[in-house]
């Protein structure tokens, strides 16, 4: 099942993020297995360059927030709440250009290949845009009860 752009949720409603760290503009669609976000790059942000460009390196965190938005999503369907996760890492990040220029437009498709009941998941991810294509495999952890996760690791140290 897909639900197009009809839902009520801004990027702020389902991510785990605040603020300048929210760097996803929309969720376009979602559905059991995928989502699809957009970003517009406009100058000021956290990660942009003198230039007001993105690095390249920064789609990752462009695909890793739209993984969040797709958990968020999931989350909201089931009337429970977003909660955080993790990114534990990528494998074969390529991207074709070295920076996103200002006002590019940025769509990323990611498509859930694996997730596991301890929270363990693998998405395929695209970005694209004029110009632009970059593919990532990322791998992802949410555990269940993420606040206890985190409190018990502060007890830790």
């Amino acid at each position: 099942m897909t639900f197009t752009a009809q839902h009520p949720w801004s990027p702020a409603d389902v991510l785990p993020h605040s603020g300048d760290m929210i760097l996803i503009d929309e969720v376009l669609d979602f559905g059991d297995e995928h989502v699809r976000t957009r970003v517009h790059v406009r100058p000021g942000g956290l990660f942009n360059r003198a230039d007001g460009s993105l690095p390249a390196w920064v789609g990752i965190e462009l695909m890793a927030q739209s993984v969040a938005a797709f958990a968020g999503c999931q989350a909201r369907l089931s009337e429970q709440p977003v909660e955080l996760g993790f990114l534990l890492g990528t494998r074969k990040f390529e991207c074709n250009v070295e920076h996103f220029p200002v006002g590019s437009e940025l769509i990323i498709h990611a498509q859930r290949s694996l997730q596991d009941d301890s929270g363990m998941g693998i998405f395929e991810c695209h970005l694209t845009g004029v110009g632009i294509t970059a593919v990532a495999r990322l791998n992802v952890y949410r555990p269940p009860q993420s606040e206890h996760y985190l409190a018990q690791g502060a007890q830790d140290d």
